[in-house]
This record gives C-alpha cells, sequence and structure tokens, in this order.
C-alpha cells in the first residue's frame, strides 16, 4: 500500500511538473521589436554590435524576444534615431547621444566630452559615479530611456587635406566633426559640419569640407578617407572615448517584462567587451595599411591642443551657469577625471610607458 501510494503521490507530483512547465513558458510572450541605428552596415563593429546586442538578447529570452536591427536610412537618417525613439516610431535605438548636442549640450556627456574621460574612466562613472543616472534624468524628457553599450575606445584626430602646423590653420577650416566638439572648433576660428557617416567621402573628395574624423583606423580605412585626405592627425581630443548607448522608448520600455529588461540590459553591457575588444584586436593592422597607401601620421602641435583646451574650458564654464543638466554633469564629471587621471598615470601609463621603451629596445 505505501508502494501504491508513493507512486500515486509521485505520478502527481509528474503530472504537475508536466503542467508547470508550459505554465512557466507561457509567462514570457514573444515580443518583436525594431531598432533604429545611426550606423550604415559597412561599419562591421558599430552596426556589426546591433546585430551581436540583438542576437544576444534573442539567446537570453529563448527567442521570445526578437529585435531587428536597421542601418542608417533604412527607416530614418543617422542623426534622427533619438527622435524617432522618442516618437514612438521604432521601439529602440542605438547611436552616439551626443549627436543631441542642440537639443541640450548635456547630451556630450553620454558620448565624450572633449578632454574628457578615456574609455575605462568614462564606463566607471556611467556605471559607479552616477552618470547614467544623470543622463537619465535628461533622457526622460525626451520619453527614452539609456543603457551604455559599445565605445570605440580613444578615437583620431581625423583626416586633412593640409597640414595643421599653428591654431591658425583652423581658421576658416571647413572641418567634419562630431557632436558638440564643433563647439570649440568654432570658438578657434573652424567651421564645424556634422555629417553622417556615408556622406563624409563625398563631401572631402568635392572639396566641400577640407577635412574630417570619424572614428579610427579600421572604420577609416573603410570610409576610404586616405584617397581624398593624407595628413592623419592625433590623438582626438574631442573623443577620448566614443561612448555608444541603446535608447529605448520609455513606455515601451517600461511595458516589457522585468527579465527581458534585464536582456536589454545585460546584452548592452556584453556588447561593450564585444566592441570595444574588436576595435582595439583591428585598428592596430588597419593602421599600418593605411601608412603603407600614403598616410602622413602626426600629432596635433602642443599649441592647437592648448587653445583648444583653453577654448573648451571657457564653454564648459559657460554652459554651467545656464544648463543645470550640464552643470550637474561637469561637476561630477571633472571631480572624477581628477582621482582618474591619477590613477591611471599611476598604473597604466607607467606600465605602457615601460613596454613602449622595452618594445623600441627588441
Amino acid at each position: 500500500m505505501k508502494r501504491r501510494d508513493f507512486l500515486k503521490v509521485g505520478g502527481a507530483g509528474l503530472a504537475a511538473s508536466a503542467v508547470a512547465a508550459p505554465a512557466i513558458a507561457q509567462s514570457n510572450p514573444e515580443i518583436k521589436w525594431r531598432l533604429a541605428a545611426s550606423w550604415p552596415k559597412s561599419l562591421d563593429t558599430l552596426y556589426g554590435g546591433c546585430e551581436y546586442f540583438t542576437k544576444r538578447v534573442a539567446e537570453i529570452t529563448d527567442n521570445k524576444f526578437q529585435i531587428q536591427p536597421f542601418a542608417a536610412g533604412e527607416i530614418v537618417p543617422a542623426l534622427q534615431v533619438l527622435d524617432a525613439v522618442s516618437n514612438g516610431t521604432v521601439e529602440m535605438g542605438n547611436t552616439a547621444l551626443y549627436y543631441y548636442w542642440g537639443k541640450n549640450a548635456a547630451f556630450t556627456f553620454g558620448t565624450s566630452l572633449p578632454f574628457g574621460l578615456n574609455t575605462r574612466a568614462h564606463i566607471s562613472w556611467l556605471r559607479f559615479g552616477g552618470g547614467m543616472d544623470m543622463l537619465n534624468d535628461l533622457l526622460k524628457d525626451y520619453k527614452c530611456v539609456g543603457v551604455p553599450t559599445g565605445s570605440t575606445g580613444a578615437q583620431m584626430g581625423g583626416w586633412f587635406r593640409k597640414e595643421i602646423k599653428s591654431v591658425d590653420d583652423f581658421k576658416g577650416l571647413k572641418f567634419r566633426v562630431g557632436g558638440f566638439a564643433g563647439t570649440i572648433i568654432a570658438k578657434v576660428g573652424g567651421v564645424p559640419q556634422q555629417i553622417a557617416a556615408g556622406d563624409i567621402y563625398p563631401a572631402l573628395e568635392k572639396g566641400t569640407i577640407d577635412a574630417a574624423e570619424w572614428v579610427g583606423p579600421y572604420d577609416d580605412e573603410k570610409l576610404g578617407f586616405v584617397k581624398v585626405a593624407k595628413y592623419y592627425y592625433y590623438p582626438g581630443w574631442w573623443e577620448g572615448t566614443g561612448q555608444g548607448h541603446n535608447i529605448m522608448n520609455l513606455d515601451k520600455f517600461n511595458a516589457l517584462p522585468k527579465q527581458y529588461q534585464a536582456a536589454i540590459e545585460t546584452a548592452s553591457y556584453d556588447t561593450f567587451s564585444w566592441v570595444t575588444g574588436k576595435y582595439d584586436y583591428v585598428n592596430a593592422a588597419a593602421l599600418k595599411r593605411l601608412l603603407a597607401a600614403g598616410a602622413i601620421l602626426k600629432p596635433f602641435p602642443q599649441e592647437v591642443l592648448e587653445a583648444c583646451y583653453n577654448a573648451a574650458t571657457e564653454i564648459y564654464n559657460d554652459l554651467s551657469k545656464s544648463n543645470p543638466h550640464f552643470s550637474k554633469m561637469y561637476t561630477s564629471l571633472t571631480a572624477f577625471r581628477a582621482e582618474s587621471v591619477a590613477w591611471m598615470q599611476v598604473a597604466e601609463l607607467s606600465y605602457d610607458s615601460f613596454m613602449m621603451r622595452m618594445r623600441t629596445r627588441t
């Protein structure tokens, strides 16, 4: 009797578990979203990061949450992704927040403040220094919420038709530069142009612009800039990092099951390491190929860097008086930068400098 009772109880338990499994599965609905990116498909690290992200979300949710990526121009132009997410045209986008500095200058803190932080320090400030909380406080005014995703790392200073010997060479120079850095270029006499990736080469080839920056060797090689401008400058002081973000329509995001919200966040941070790691891997070889193709690698003169730094500081101080979002983020970031730079000098810079000296001996 005891054995029969056990089998009955056990059988009932098995039956209950057989019923429970589909019930649990049914609690995860099938949802389909669209993601509008600011990048053309030819940029296989930036746009490739979007593809990687959407694949990871599907894997994490057992293919229940499907997000389809669209390249720049397929749904909306590259520089209108925030608007498309804000008004609900798409559920989410992948973009550089500094593209929208014209709406609010504080958006530049999402991608890179000129003379701000390097990649490691920036993601640290975003995640642990309150940076992302402050950005989301700004994004909610546009009915959006964001999470950091892939970063390009430190960028190059761009391609110039003529050599830059002093700050006077910037006077009247038509320079394609992303985001807020254009205000600094203008202050030292340049004429900034914000142009999407796919439109830069023809503008440089036709002479509509005199110089252009994009990201770094790997992407710059794909876009063909070495064919129409030979002088390749560094560092890209306006982007010690190039942090991208996934931005979601706030109402759509809040309506997701909690596990799908977590999937977006988890996959976004996973994509950060994928994009940043790939850029660090491919840029070195691409730089060698560009030099072989005729690129003339040059550092910006110290005079130019100092003039731009001083111009930037004046702009930041003025904005801090009139823009509460900018003031709060600038105060937070500069305080963190003071500590971060000291730490990086002790650890990273000393190590890298030693390894560079040893490399030149061999």
